[in-house]
């Protein structure tokens, strides 16, 4: 065969080869369903996540996704709580925050961090389907 054809040839299978193979797989998202620890239980939905925590609750507004090493950051609110009952007319304590972790088959490390001050509210460990153990304020 002349030396042009084998290069056709050469280019040919490597094209076949490359959409023929696994393509690597663009960011998944954090798996919905109930996720929980101490003191935290995360619910992800089919576009947000609500967190509750003791005396305090937050949210993200998307489904945060995940890099190749199951790692995830995002924005949302952190509203801290208080015992009694909510004032008429009373603002709540929000704040924006980084949410923050990793997930490893059904185990979530996440850490909330609070960007406006750069608070640090803590770092918890969830299992998946697990309906976590919060405490709420009284």
């Amino acid at each position: 065969m002349p030396l042009r054809t084998w290069s056709a040839l050469i280019v040919l299978a490597a094209v076949a080869g490359y959409s023929c193979g696994s393509t690597p797989a663009g960011p998944s998202r954090l798996p919905a369903g109930v996720w929980g620890g101490d003191h935290v239980t995360l619910e992800v939905a089919d576009a947000r996540v609500h967190l509750e925590l003791d005396c305090a609750h937050g949210d993200i507004p998307v489904v945060p996704a995940l890099d190749r090493e199951g790692q995830f950051e995002v924005a949302g609110a952190y509203v801290r709580e208080h015992g009694g009952p909510i004032r008429q007319g009373e603002i709540p304590d929000t704040h924006p925050a980084i949410y923050s972790g990793r997930v490893a088959a059904t185990t979530m490390s996440l850490t909330i961090r609070l960007s406006d001050t750069s608070e640090r509210i803590g770092a918890f460990t969830l299992e998946s389907g697990s309906s976590g153990r919060v405490v709420k304020c009284l």
